[in-house]
């Protein structure tokens, strides 16, 4: 019999479908740390030029007041999403005055975790809400975990393709539940193919020792102060980053939306000791938002999201339930500190060409064992991924892992030659053969040129990380945007600052009723 994922390929040629990929949408939201001339993470506000963080349509913060966000739109065209982000970079540049943005993942010069600041959005119910979540961050992981920095790439499939592809695949389904469906096939295999982008991209093999104070772990020494992974390809994805004792349990179910969300919710209404004994309050000052495994779903840690987009004060399981998967997010990639923006337009390509591939390969259910498998692999490929010798060895994959990468790359390029029918060009079978090399050649990965960086200047991740900051703000201060480029972004801060008094002057109940409100809002029923 065809292989499935060929027959499918095949099926969308006959009737023109792949026609549709160019209709495809993606933004990005990219978080970065201020930090000061020396190093050391910014103890200033964010910048009021910058407008209010809790309203702004595309500059904001993380967890940190000092650790900026910055959202671009969603566009077609791929070159979009990155011109946006420069401009982003570009605006907020001129209000910095000597700060600079980190642009490596893991986090620079870290003292007392009391000198983190924890970012603040005001006094209305929905901004002191999102600061108390962040409260409970900090009791429930620590501050440290929390300054670690990424890449969030958001993608959908036009609604025009799925009208067909519901046809092409035979399925009774209303749409919607159709849709759903394959985004949920989608996700089981990223999370069981995460190793690869994971591999490819991963730029985070070393860190400052100060990230690590107070902590156990099996990393050698460089420079006295740089900790790092000999083979290690991403430090951001692996159990130094946001990892608890608690979620390590959770086994959040990808089968169906219905599971996801009542697995997701049981995890949210669940107490865990530890908290209970932490509490709410303490001296009347709020410590978390609850007592239970997760405060709110955007807890809970995964290198994949479904998502759609939330009405004021809706909970996320809610929406999904109510209306569908509309896009994934997916949380797996690391800021490239070789370009200005953290990301190419090349990787954006083959993670369009990777998520597709995601969408179309057979994806049957996931149990709790492969699961687990899954995440073993990951952890493989962070921890060793350029050992020309590693072998995934979990009891569900057990391969060499080149073999294994390789493989899919191969189907993969098949899905490639699609998206260049598309768009009548070679780019994104280019990005993918590009990515083929690095399996021959590890010295190409992005892990790799760092740490030869490292080697060669007999630096430490400090100082090249440093360097790097400072090569960023120069190409970025050296094209300061034009009198309206830089208005229309001024325009927006304006706004924000408005909504959020707006926001302030209008809430008519008190904090309690609200979250009251907030957690009584059930999606058990999708």
């Amino acid at each position: 019999m065809k292989n499935k994922l060929l027959h499918r390929l095949e099926s969308i040629r006959e009737v023109q479908l792949h026609r549709s990929l160019t209709q495809m949408q993606r933004g990005l939201e990219k978080e970065s740390l201020r930090i000061t001339p020396n190093g050391q993470l910014s103890q200033t506000r964010h910048p009021d030029a910058l407008g209010s963080a809790l309203t702004h349509q595309w500059i904001t913060t993380d967890y940190s007041e000092a650790l900026l966000e910055f959202i671009t739109p969603v566009f077609q065209d791929v070159k979009r999403p990155l011109g946006f982000l420069n401009d982003l970079h570009r605006f907020t540049y001129q209000h910095l005055n000597d700060e600079l943005l980190w642009v490596n993942s893991m986090p620079c010069l870290m003292g007392d975790e009391l000198s983190i600041p924890i970012a603040e959005y005001g006094s209305s119910n929905v901004g002191r809400m999102k600061h108390v979540y962040r409260h409970g961050l900090w009791h429930r992981y620590g501050r440290y975990m929390q300054t670690i920095a990424g890449i969030h790439y958001n993608v959908s499939i036009p609604n025009n393709f799925w009208s067909v592809y519901h046809q092409l695949e035979n399925s009774g389904e209303p749409l919607q539940d159709f849709i759903s469906e394959q985004y949920f096939g989608l996700i089981r295999n990223f999370l069981r193919n995460v190793g690869l982008v994971v591999y490819l991209y991963g730029a985070s093999p070393a860190v400052c020792g100060s990230f690590l104070q107070g902590r156990k772990h099996q990393l050698e020494t460089f420079q006295q102060h740089t900790c790092y992974m000999p083979y290690g390809t991403s430090l951001r994805m692996s159990d130094l980053g946001y990892h608890n004792d608690a979620q390590a349990g959770l086994n959040i179910s990808y089968n169906s939306l219905p599971e996801y969300v009542q697995t997701l919710q049981h995890a949210i209404r669940t107490p865990y000791e530890p908290y209970a004994n932490m509490g709410v309050k303490k001296d009347g000052i709020y410590q978390q938002l609850n007592t239970n495994i997760l405060q709110i779903e955007n807890e809970f840690y995964s290198s994949i999201r479904p998502k759609r987009v939330t009405r004021s004060g809706e909970r996320p399981t809610c929406a999904l339930s109510d209306r569908g998967v509309e896009y994934v997010e997916l949380r797996c990639v690391d800021l490239d500190p070789f370009s200005p923006l953290g990301i190419t337009e090349s990787q954006i390509r083959f993670l369009d060409v990777f998520a597709v591939y995601c969408l179309l390969e057979d994806s049957p259910p996931l149990s709790e064992q492969e699961q687990q498998c899954n995440s073993d692999n990951l952890q493989a490929i962070v921890s060793q991924g350029r050992d020309p010798d590693l072998k995934l060895s979990s009891p569900c994959t057990q391969a060499p892992f080149r073999e294994w990468a390789q493989e899919h790359l191969n189907k993969m390029l098949h899905v490639a030659h699609l998206f260049d029918q598309a768009h009548q060009h070679t780019a994104h079978s280019a990005v993918v053969k590009a990515q083929m090399e690095k399996l021959i050649h590890p010295d190409q990965t992005p892990s790799a040129r760092v740490m030869q960086t490292l080697f060669d200047n007999d630096q430490s991740f400090f100082e090249f990380a440093m360097n790097s900051a400072i090569e960023t703000a120069n190409y970025f201060t050296k094209q300061p945007l034009s009198s309206a480029e830089a208005s229309a972004f001024s325009k927006e801060a304006r706004r924000s600052t408005e909504a959020q008094r707006r926001l302030e002057s209008e809430d008519d109940v008190s904090f309690e009723q609200y979250l009251s409100s907030f957690f009584a809002q059930d999606a058990l029923n999708p």
